[in-house]
């Protein structure tokens, strides 16, 4: 080969190095081509694991929600089975709850024709509670059940003082034959007609006492009692109808306030019932003598 003698030597270097650069660049491009490739291999193999991890979560969550039914499934049947063997039946379970029903004052017709479930059709927001329903002619009609309760609920305050501590008011004529014949069998003071005013709070009125308890037949009618009963700081049971108010009373007895029926069944029931807690023996007459309204 016949070598080209015009090239000097500075050409001849200058073509090696481009020669030299030249083959470095097809090295690298066959290098970034092979990266690329391992990327994207990595890629797809990256995107196939999610898939399957993705597709597998499920199946392990669904097995793991269906042990759990089996499991509990299989303790219920236990449970059931204990229940069965040991437990005791349905209907001696409704033998139980009946036996612990408590037994009322009175059989519920005593409570009917007395008519103390009559209210008024005046209902303050103290006696809505007590309320069952309204009749056609609008009467609130309290609660049979409730007016048991707050009867047994006020035999039993009413037991916690002694007679002498305890004065009931009734200025209402309805109740003046029922109030007599409470304080007889109990021994507490009564006022019928007309309430002293200031027998409660006035020291220098010769009558003037202290008590513990006032018992007040209707808040509208006693008033001065119950005012004069407040001022000094005393206790106070209340007979309360639906068109009283309940407030700063320590006790309420529920039931109608207006009727001598019912203020009589209901002075019968307490004097009874603190007769029997206080062991006194005393001769109560029988309930249609105090539901007779004849003085």
């Amino acid at each position: 080969m016949v070598k080209d003698e015009t090239k000097t030597d500075e050409n001849i270097v200058d073509e090696e190095i481009a020669e030299a650069k030249a083959s470095d660049e097809i090295k690298n491009k066959q290098k970034t081509k092979k990266s690329k490739g391992v990327i994207l291999k990595n890629k797809s193999e990256m995107k196939g694991e999610t898939k399957s991890y993705e597709n597998e979560v499920p199946e392990k969550h669904e097995k793991s929600l269906e042990e759990k039914k089996k499991e509990l499934l299989k303790k219920a049947e236990e449970l059931k089975k204990k229940i069965a063997g040991e437990g005791p039946t349905t209907e001696e379970l409704k033998e139980q709850v009946k036996g612990k029903k408590k037994e009322p004052l009175l059989p519920l017709d005593d409570y009917v024709k007395s008519g103390i479930y009559l209210g008024t059709k005046v209902v303050t927001p103290d006696m809505r509670q007590y309320v069952y329903r309204r009749r056609a002619d609008g009467l609130a009609i309290f609660n049979t059940d409730i007016i048991d309760d707050k009867l047994k609920e006020g035999i039993e305050y009413l037991s916690k003082f002694d007679a002498k501590d305890i004065v009931l008011v009734c200025k209402r004529l309805a109740g003046w034959k029922a109030a007599e014949m409470f304080s007889k069998a109990t021994g507490i003071r009564n006022f019928r007609k007309k309430y002293p005013a200031g027998i409660l709070t006035n020291t220098d009125l010769p009558d003037f006492f202290e008590n513990e308890l006032t018992i007040i037949t209707d808040a509208w009618l006693d008033k001065n009692a119950l005012a004069d009963t407040l001022k000094v700081h005393k206790k106070v049971l209340m007979i309360c109808d639906t068109n009283n108010f309940s407030r700063n009373v320590d006790q309420v007895v529920i039931g109608n306030n207006k009727s001598p029926k019912s203020l009589g069944l209901i002075f019968y029931l307490l004097a009874r019932g603190y007769c029997k807690a206080k062991n006194i023996d005393a001769d109560i007459p029988d309930l249609e003598e105090w539901t007779s309204g004849e003085e």
